[in-house]
């Protein structure tokens, strides 16, 4: 099982550097934009940093070992690790969270970031979750 060094969190130093990358993008732009420009600086911002990520990687539907795609999209996959939801609403709701969990159990990864950018403090807006 893959641990970090900090509190032996399942990719918990990556989250780290993401949550970092998104507090950064966060300050720089503030609440009010679109999703897809908070995800496109994010993705940015990682890649600087040199950490790899991929957007909008498409996530099929398994159905009776046929693999359909019913057009689910994981916003940001961090270096093929942590799947990061990103909003830009008014606030989480337990849908979202659910949405992530779908998208952890479809996708097969363990852990997920939900990040709320449209907010005034980021870090109460971020959702750490293990499947």
């Amino acid at each position: 099982m893959p641990t970090s060094e900090g509190g032996g969190l399942i990719h918990g130093d990556l989250t780290e550097k993401i949550i970092g990358a998104a507090i950064d993008v966060h300050r720089a732009l503030g609440p009010g934009l679109l999703e897809s420009v908070y995800e496109a600086c994010l993705a940015f911002e990682l890649t600087d940093r040199g950490i790899p990520n991929q957007r909008q990687v498409p996530l099929p539907v398994e159905y009776r070992e046929v693999r359909v795609d019913v057009g689910f999209r994981i916003d940001l996959l961090v270096d093929n690790a942590v799947i990061v939801e990103i909003k830009a609403i008014e606030g989480l709701i337990p849908i979202h969270e659910a949405q992530l969990f779908t998208h952890l159990r479809l996708s097969k990864h363990r852990v997920g970031l939900l990040i709320n950018f449209n907010c005034i403090v980021l870090t109460k807006q971020i959702k750490r979750r293990v499947l």
